[in-house]
């Protein structure tokens, strides 16, 4: 016994009086290592006799407590001692200018969002959201899109397993949705703009699995087809930063929507590239699909609770990531998604940039 008493005083006496943490290590390696004393003096536990382990065992083990208790306390006030000694000895010039290293920028999906939420807020619009994972009939039924349409077909549409209670669940085609949601929770007159995340199974140049919409939606008395032309002309004019917008709109069919109309934007070619503005129908000009809106159908009025004798409304929708390739020249959707740093720095913008009217939405 008085031999173990002995060793372990010499190990911790060792042990605190060790300078460096090299010279800690190889007590640790001669003490608990594989070859160490202490560890041999476990290994004849294995072949000691009940009694002679129940005398001898206890001793060892706190033999060893003891030593891997003053290694761990020693090596933790040895490196507070180097950490010390380091912040002592290092010194920071503050008038040294110094390097960002990589910055981050605004997502142009972002900031053409702030854009448009600036531009509709000025208009009396507020913003709506709703869930991305949507129940068939808010995302088709109410909008009076029949079980045989095309658009509720696998191919189209990403499905869910069935919810408990059989609701169909998907992912949302698109954001009409949260103007269904909000007909039938809030009372009219409606003036909202629906932003956010779609998807569709769809992937090439133009279209990706998942692209950012933004759909708006009057619901008022006396509604025309004029409020949505005098919006959409007002719309487009603030957010290309344009007077010579011009405007002009084709019958179409939406179901949700009676009469429908899709919208094109004059646009002239400048050196080889499309630049919106202008009448399209002039000399080098053309014109570009860039809305899809109409009446809101007397179906959907009367699905969210509403007298279509009484109210009436007007809808519009388009593509975000579709604006921001024509308001600044991006060739590309996918690249929107690639998540490369080098195109971000390109096409980003400096979280300054507040889109505002009087500064202009693309400063």
């Amino acid at each position: 016994m008085s031999d173990i008493a002995n060793l372990k005083a010499g190990l911790i006496a060792d042990i605190a009086t060790a300078d460096t943490l090299d010279a800690l290590e190889a007590l640790r390696v001669g003490a608990i290592g594989k070859n160490g004393v202490v560890t041999a003096l476990l290994k004849t536990l294995g072949s000691m006799s009940p009694e002679e382990r129940l005398e001898q065992g206890p001793p060892i083990q706190d033999l060893r407590e003891s030593v891997t208790a003053a290694l761990a306390e020693r090596k933790a006030a040895l490196e507070q001692a180097a950490l010390d000694a380091r912040l002592s000895s290092e010194r920071i010039d503050m008038t040294l200018p110094a390097d960002p290293g990589p910055q981050g920028s605004v997502h142009p999906v972002s900031q053409v969002m702030d854009e448009l939420a600036e531009i509709f807020a000025d208009l009396g619009f507020s913003v709506a959201t709703g869930p991305e994972i949507e129940d068939d009939w808010h995302n088709f039924s109410a909008l009076n899109i029949p079980e045989t349409h095309p658009a509720r077909a696998m191919h189209d549409t990403f499905y869910f397993p069935d919810a408990a209670d059989g609701r169909k669940m998907l992912l949302r085609t698109h954001t009409s949705p949260v103007q269904i949601r909000t007909m039938t929770a809030t009372p009219p007159p409606i003036r909202i703009i629906a932003p956010g995340r779609v998807y569709r199974s769809d992937s090439d140049a133009t279209h990706t699995p998942m692209f950012h919409q933004i759909e708006g939606l009057v619901i008022d008395k006396g509604i025309t087809l004029g409020h949505l032309k005098w919006t959409l002309e007002t719309f487009l004019k603030a957010f290309f930063e344009r007077d010579d917008i011009v405007l002009r709109l084709r019958p179409s069919y939406f179901p949700f929507t009676e009469p429908s109309v899709e919208v094109d934007v004059g646009y002239t070619l400048t050196n080889g590239q499309r630049v919106i503005g202008g009448d399209g129908d002039a000399p080098g000009g053309g014109w570009l699909e860039v809305l899809g809106s109409g009446m809101v159908n007397r179906r959907v009025i009367a699905s969210c609770g509403l007298d279509p004798d009484e109210w009436q409304g007007f809808a519009f929708g388009t593509g975000v990531d579709r604006l921001a390739m024509l308001k600044y020249g991006m060739n590309d959707l996918r690249a929107f998604f690639d998540g490369d740093l080098r195109w971000l720095r390109h096409y980003g913008f400096s979280a300054l940039d507040v889109p505002t009217l009087s500064g202009g939405v693309g400063a």
